[in-house]
């Protein structure tokens, strides 16, 4: 399975097109969106080539959630020690979104390595901002202690109001994602893909992974989260992190496999509906093909409507097979799913 990049490709690509053509002086002025309803901005002008500002709107927070001045804790402090003096925070933002960056690329170090690894990082300005809290949470963990000002039950922003939540505890740190899909089909797939979380934890070769559970009803955990937060129609996925999953350079992939859980399951859920969808389209090709040979004496119009019929009939038996072969599926999709996640987490 494929896994989900920290970068916004389309940034880093951008970053680096202006630096190799920074003598140009070229206008640009950019928009986009990625998962998450996480909207991107980029401005240069042709009077400071060398100035470029960047401009991103969050996801809409639901009430739970604490943002301050627009943006989760920690954020601030977490941008300033990614990139250092070659980014300036201004304040206030542009309209519409919730942080404007001023990247000055006069400043970025001559090691082309490290310049590269620099702007990787600010590509990454996504992963730095919403999961800033979740990275203070885990760095906790590390040392086996727990903010003073930490509550029970933290909520933190992953979607247009949804949020995921957290357990903060000395000795591990619980992880729930309640999961919500929009359409019927996903809800099938994803619970089918989710309920083998257990199953495929249970291998020889995950053994040190996190602990993962999965219940359609919310975790006892959850008993002080506002009801309206726990509407989950693919039910309720819990990890349990441990300070060995956050040592080193393991606290950089935890932070991102958990901040893109939900984006990376739907991703995931869409190709594998994708698959079916061009398999079974090939099997009614192959199907009509062979009523086609066996009737070669039909006139045409009567082996129209034959296979006009024929469709219809596929059409309606394709949901019924959709269904079943989903739960077929689940097990060896949820499996890699869970090995690649974590790999890096191995002890």
């Amino acid at each position: 399975m494929i896994l989900l990049q920290s970068h916004s490709r389309f940034l880093l690509d951008n970053l680096l097109n202006r630096l190799q053509n920074i003598e140009k002086a070229v206008e640009a002025d950019y928009h986009w969106a990625e998962f998450d309803d996480v909207r991107y901005h980029i401005q240069v002008t042709m009077k400071n080539p060398h100035i470029l500002l960047l401009s991103v709107s969050l996801p809409t927070p639901p009430q739970e959630t604490v943002f301050l001045g627009g943006l989760p804790s920690g954020a601030i402090e977490a941008i300033k020690a990614a990139y250092g003096a070659v980014v300036q925070i201004l304040d206030p933002p542009r309209d519409g979104f919730n942080l404007t960056l001023k990247l000055n690329l006069s400043k970025l170090p001559p090691d082309e390595e490290y310049k590269h690894a620099l702007l990787v990082k600010i590509a990454s300005v996504r992963e730095v901002v919403l999961g800033a809290p979740l990275r203070g949470i885990l760095k906790k963990l590390t040392s086996r202690t727990v903010a003073s000002n930490t509550d029970g039950l933290v909520a933190l922003v992953h979607r247009p109001n949804e949020s995921f939540f957290l357990i903060p505890q000395a000795e591990k740190v619980t992880v729930i994602f309640p999961m919500r899909f929009k359409d019927s089909i996903d809800i099938v797939l994803a619970t089918s893909f989710l309920q083998e979380f257990v199953e495929a934890r249970r291998m020889a070769g995950l053994n040190t992974a996190p602990h993962c559970l999965w219940s359609p009803t919310p975790p006892l955990e959850l008993k002080e989260a506002p009801a309206e937060a726990l509407s989950a129609n693919a039910g309720f996925v819990t990890f349990v992190i441990f300070p060995r999953h956050v040592e080193g350079k393991k606290l950089d992939r935890t932070v991102c496999s958990l901040s893109t859980f939900h984006a990376y399951v739907s991703y995931h859920v869409k190709c594998s509906e994708g698959f079916m969808h061009t398999r079974m389209r090939r099997r009614v090709e192959s199907l009509i093909e062979a009523l086609d040979r066996a009737k070669p004496g039909m006139e045409n119009a009567k082996n129209a409507s034959q296979s006009r019929s024929f469709k219809r009939l596929v059409c309606h038996q394709s949901c019924c097979f959709l269904s079943i072969l989903s739960d077929e599926i689940g097990l060896v999709f949820a499996e890699r799913l869970i090995f690649l996640m974590y790999l890096d987490c191995r002890a």
